[in-house]
């Protein structure tokens, strides 16, 4: 496992630099590369990295465990060949914060939203998570399997909007948005439970289910998923369903205020 230096920049919209010593290595998802310094070569492989030494089964296995999580079939590998210190950047998708994850303090395994992987040193595993409970795969809202980090390098994921941090303890629960689950350690207990009124699923917004996650371990959560983002994005776009905003103008304000182009 290589062990890599870090340096995480920015407020809203984040980014992270890997600082790599001579053949060592960082494995990104792919499309999140920002830049690179001289000496750093990009490899584009067939799974996830980890399993490229174990012949063309364990390049077939990386490969199938994406496939599964619903993420591409390639990672991008970037690999110190220079000489000195060399940093390459990988940068946050959307709004939010980038989370540095030790996985050796971790217990060795993480267990996160599919698309919240940024990037990871050399060595770290993408694997999958399958969900215990079956109706925790049908309405979990990020479905069936999750992705399953496991090492002992440094990963790192991001979360939207603001970060919620959070040891639980024993037999402590937490309901929450099954979109705002960004991450949590393997003991924790995770499980969908019905909202109890039809009323308030129907004409409260929230959805039907939401998660509880019960103690003890780490959590992570966030205020921003991007799925409420994108929802926001089409609502506020032509065609969209939009609500005017405060405004008692509604459709009228957007025309007198330039909004509608």
């Amino acid at each position: 496992m290589d062990v890599v230096d870090y340096e995480i920049f920015g407020t809203d919209m984040q980014y992270v630099e890997v600082e790599l010593d001579p053949g060592e290595a960082a494995v990104g998802e792919a499309g999140a590369m920002m830049y690179m310094q001289a000496g750093i070569e990009m490899d584009t492989v067939f799974g996830d990295g980890s399993e490229q030494q174990g012949g063309l089964f364990g390049k077939l296995l990386g490969a199938g465990k994406r496939l599964v999580t619903g993420e591409s079939l390639f990672t991008t590998v970037f690999h110190h060949e220079g000489r000195g210190k060399a940093r390459v950047a990988f940068a946050a998708p959307y709004p939010g914060r980038i989370i540095p994850m030790d996985l050796a303090s971790l217990g060795g395994t993480l267990i996160c939203q599919k698309d919240s992987f940024i990037c990871a040193a050399k060595g770290v595993s993408l694997g999958i998570a399958l969900q215990r409970r079956l109706g925790t795969g049908f309405f979990g809202g990020e479905g069936f399997i999750m992705q399953k980090l496991e090492g002992d390098g440094m990963a790192f994921v991001h979360a939207g909007g603001t970060l919620m941090e959070r040891q639980l303890a024993a037999g402590e629960v937490l309901r929450v948005d099954t979109g705002c689950v960004v991450a949590y350690t393997p003991e924790v207990d995770f499980d969908i439970q019905y909202v109890g009124k039809l009323k308030s699923a129907i004409f409260g917004g929230e959805g039907l289910f939401f998660a509880t996650l019960r103690g003890p371990g780490r959590i992570w959560l966030q205020s921003l998923p991007l799925s409420r983002l994108a929802s926001r994005i089409v609502q506020a776009g032509p065609g969209g369903t939009r609500r005017g905003e405060g405004s008692i103008l509604g459709g009228i304000g957007d025309l007198l205020d330039g909004d509608n182009d």
